[in-house]
């Protein structure tokens, strides 16, 4: 682990925390819905994963992670919200795959510890953002981001994002190594990230599918942003003038040439047309509004009868069940993830990189989950990670999670270094 100023909490206390915060919340279901299987099946799932949890990690590593902890502790909520909506019935396929995401973010968390050897396997991250781009063309059938394959469907653009980011970080080592082609000087790595980006936003206007390409061009941006900022980096003003020149013309070309329904959801008027365009963000203002500060009380909503009440207007759904107090620290809490990287500040520049791409994707996908909610921009169709419902969310979240644990928790020695002086 990396070493702290502060003293860090004990395994026992986190725990602690996590089982008083959970059986809070079991307690407010059982004042809704009294004590039944429904609900007995869903405390012990969800405190068993809290204890189980713990204990294997103690087991693994000496010191508690703060993203471990917040991971638990949010995935049990998630897995309470998602019993309750609209009545109690224990979300069992939600929580295997919480509990899959927090194994995904140990294996990520494994194999991104390293950044050198991370860095090292690049190309292996560009060969699988280009599959997963074919799998997206070739396998969803017409022009669509999912996969059916009858029994579960796989969204593969979820992880594209972690590949993304995988690709948007970045070390000063490689930033030096510049080529020359022409006369003219360039970094091969900060070309394919443009590469990488204009394909994504070439794919997403393929699939008529917008929403998650500002998620994208945020990781690209300030993985660019970072790569200009390196102690070492001669700033150039023509260069910094010709950027903001493509970043202007890119917006206006984008506006222009954007999808007519894309037009149509940024000049439409919700309350023109309440049964029609305007439907779903009515109803998720007003549950809002009708759930208050604390809630009409778990399983008592209404707004589970419209279509993405468990994805796209989460939000919504659980603050008029639970108030708008408990969904303001939902997002907190999820927010928590990405900040919790001060407490320990990366070590190494390319562990950097990882920590602002993934807090890039977490605070762009809940700005648009949580605004297209409450009427301040049109729906994107984003998740809020691990909040909405959606097995390829959850994964895809727990991988980007499992980047943040390798910038807290780095191994600093170059492998292939190590093996030379060995020998």
């Amino acid at each position: 682990m990396a070493k702290n100023s502060t003293k860090p909490l004990s395994h026992p206390l986190l725990l602690l925390l996590i089982l008083i915060a959970h059986t809070a919340m079991m307690v407010l279901v059982i004042f809704s819905f009294g004590i039944n299987a429904e609900v007995v099946k869903m405390a012990v799932a969800v405190l068993l994963a809290d204890v189980a949890g713990s204990v294997i990690l103690q087991i693994v590593q000496r010191e508690a992670c703060t993203v471990d902890t917040v991971m638990l502790l949010v995935i049990g909520m998630s897995t309470i919200y998602q019993s309750c909506f609209g009545g109690l019935s224990f979300a069992l396929k939600h929580y295997i795959f919480g509990l899959a995401a927090f194994l995904m973010c140990q294996i990520s968390y494994a194999v991104t510890r390293n950044p050198y050897r991370a860095e090292r396997w690049k190309p292996a991250w560009y060969v699988l953002f280009f599959a997963l781009v074919a799998a997206i063309l070739l396998l969803t059938g017409s022009r669509s981001m999912w996969i059916d394959l009858g029994f579960i469907t796989i969204q593969p653009s979820e992880f594209v994002k972690p590949v993304f980011v995988l690709i948007a970080a970045s070390s000063i080592r490689t930033q030096l190594n510049k080529k020359t082609f022409l006369g003219i000087h360039f970094v091969p790595d900060n070309l394919m990230l443009i590469l990488c980006t204009v394909v994504i936003a070439g794919l997403q206007w393929w699939c008529r599918d917008l929403g998650s390409l500002p998620t994208f061009v945020a990781v690209a941006g300030f993985g660019f942003l970072l790569r200009f900022c390196y102690l070492r980096e001669k700033f150039s003003v023509r260069l910094i003038v010709f950027l903001a020149g493509c970043a202007v013309v890119a917006g206006v070309l984008a506006w222009k040439l954007a999808p007519a329904y894309v037009q149509e959801r940024l000049h439409s008027d919700i309350w023109s047309d309440m049964s029609g365009t305007g439907y779903q963000q009515v109803k998720a203002l007003t549950a809002v509004a009708e759930g208050g500060w604390f809630g009409k009380g778990a399983g008592n909503g209404t707004l589970i009868r419209v279509a993405a009440s468990r994805t796209d207007i989460v939000f919504s759904t659980i603050c008029e069940e639970w108030g708008l107090f408990t969904g303001m620290m939902t997002v907190i809490l999820v927010l928590f993830l990405p900040a919790s990287i001060l407490t320990v500040p990366p070590r190494s520049y390319y562990h950097s990189g990882l920590a602002v791409g993934v807090a890039a994707v977490f605070m762009v996908q809940m700005t648009l989950n949580i605004f297209g909610s409450c009427n301040v921009i049109p729906f994107t169709g984003v998740t809020i990670p691990f909040i909405s419902q959606g097995g390829s969310s959850m994964l895809s979240s727990g991988i980007l999670a499992g980047f943040l644990k390798a910038a807290q928790a780095p191994v600093l020695t170059d492998p292939v270094l190590k093996k030379k002086g060995g020998a």
